[in-house]
């Protein structure tokens, strides 16, 4: 089974904060068919809505501070975001950004685990989050990329209470007996000093044609279309930015 709509303790939203958001805008809405619209509201900073015809998917924001970087972040949803904010805390999390109120939409906070990796924390008030997950064009999947493996393992179970499912190459977590993510051992595989990060794929009815589109419209393909063992066959791919996700065949 798969998360198909914002579950406590899940993904419930994913959000691009990219240099160049005009450039963003007309990638991600050539390769995915979204829809972007961006909120009028002054407060807003320029917040724009990514959807799949009426359904929101994903947000795009201009940068906020010169030294961040352009990538994806994950969304979490909870039931009450400063308990879960204290949940991080005494997990050995730390937190980036305080509990504090988005308009009328939710409260929102920003953690990161013991190993470094960033995440966010949604408790939605007027705003769920994504309205369509698990289909063509909309968010599958997220994947931890870390070197703090065992660690990460014990956080996130007490954080939000996910299963822990541990095969011989890979972790996936769970809630409620939904799979939704998983979890890659950054080992060898990537240059000392790379940050450990949180990454979306979103589901694709096909992954070589959807990689080769984004090649075409400036994208690096890091993994070529690959069939993972008793998994999707999937693709990891950085935007023109250096924004990276991945996409995977949908119902996989």
């Amino acid at each position: 089974m798969k998360i198909t709509t914002p579950t406590v303790g899940a993904p419930c939203w994913v959000e691009l904060s990219t240099v160049d958001p005009t450039a963003a805008k007309a990638f991600y809405t050539e390769l995915f068919g979204w829809r972007a619209e961006e909120d009028p509201n002054p407060e807003a900073g320029g917040y724009t809505v990514l959807s799949l015809g009426e359904a929101a998917v994903a947000g795009l924001t201009p940068l906020q501070q010169p030294e961040q970087p352009t990538a994806w972040s994950v969304s979490f949803a909870t039931a009450d975001a400063d308990a879960t904010a204290a949940a991080v805390v005494a997990a050995g999390g730390r937190l980036l950004l305080e509990p504090s109120e988005v308009l009328d939409l939710g409260r929102f906070a920003i953690a990161a685990d013991p190993g470094g990796a960033a995440f966010s924390i949604w408790q939605a008030r007027s705003f769920n989050g994504a309205a369509v997950m698990n289909e063509a064009g909309s968010l599958g999947w997220v994947e931890l990329t870390t070197r703090e493996v065992h660690k990460s393992k014990e956080f996130y179970p007490r954080v939000f209470g996910w299963s822990v499912t541990v095969g011989e190459m890979y972790t996936q977590w769970g809630i409620a007996g939904h799979d939704f993510g998983g979890m890659a051992d950054m080992a060898d595989q990537f240059p000392d000093g790379t940050p450990p990060y949180w990454m979306p794929y979103f589901a694709v009815v096909d992954v070589d044609r959807t990689a080769e589109r984004a090649a075409a419209l400036g994208a690096s393909v890091l993994l070529p279309p690959t069939d993972v063992p008793d998994g999707p066959r999937l693709a990891v791919l950085r935007d023109q930015q250096g924004a990276v996700f991945g996409v995977h065949v949908v119902g996989a």
